[in-house]
């Protein structure tokens, strides 16, 4: 399988707090994740913003079978042709698993049709991921009822997203907000995940059961089914 993950990269140079976290940028250490969780069937591959294209030429896209996408701070800057490349990929079969404050990024809002806001709050606070969708393929393995993060961004409700298919976990946060952490949607062939957990200046990303979430989506994200037909579709002629 062959696996892409996107960061815009602009937090690990800019700030010494985010480059102390990832020294070599978030998306190297998604990429690790990806390749620890799934091993020699995996092909992984990174790209950036600041690449020509953003890194995401129509031969890498097509070469794609599950996109990882971390954006914040530079959402705006991604150019709207390359979000209408990704999202034709998505609907026609690529797996798409958003990441944290990608929520925000053109790609999600574009596919889910709403603003993808939400209450927030950037405070340190001890977060649970209840599992509220125990047969699910991507908590496979996870061996606790919730996954615990020690400090971690509120993100709280209302999070104006449309009803997921699948809602998979729920968060509790220390100040008493809950959040839709796990979700899932299709749109056209392509599966879509949206999870909650990250920040680019708390270590989340080195976390057991968060890389094995991660691996797991990866896995639940992969095309299956028939071709895809962006056109109408034929109707042949009635029998007489």
């Amino acid at each position: 399988m062959q696996v892409t993950v996107w960061n815009e990269f602009v937090h690990e140079r800019s700030r010494e707090d985010v480059r102390a976290v990832y020294p070599d940028g978030l998306h190297v250490v998604l990429a690790e994740a990806v390749a620890e969780q799934l091993g020699e069937s995996v092909k992984v591959r990174t790209a950036t913003l600041d690449q020509p294209e953003h890194g995401l030429t129509e031969e890498l896209l097509e070469a794609t079978d599950v996109l990882l996408w971390w954006g914040h701070a530079a959402h705006d800057q991604v150019e709207d042709a390359i979000i209408d490349r990704v999202r034709q990929r998505v609907l026609a079969g690529m797996g798409l698993i958003v990441l944290h404050s990608g929520h925000g990024a053109k790609i999600f809002q574009r596919l889910m049709g709403t603003g993808c806001m939400l209450r927030w709050r950037e405070a340190g606070e001890r977060e649970r991921l209840w599992i509220v969708d125990p047969a699910h393929p991507i908590v496979d393995g996870l061996e606790t009822p919730y996954l615990e993060l020690p400090r971690a961004e509120m993100y709280g409700e209302f999070f104006d997203i449309p009803q997921p298919d699948e809602l998979i976990f729920i968060s509790w946060f220390e100040g008493g907000e809950v959040f839709r952490s796990g979700c899932t949607f299709r749109r056209g062939k392509g599966k879509i995940f949206y999870f909650r957990p990250g920040h680019e200046t708390y270590p989340i990303y080195f976390d057991q059961n968060i890389r094995k979430v991660i691996g797991n989506a990866v896995r639940w994200a992969l095309p299956t089914g028939v071709p895809y037909h962006s056109g109408a579709m034929h109707c042949p002629d009635k029998m007489q």
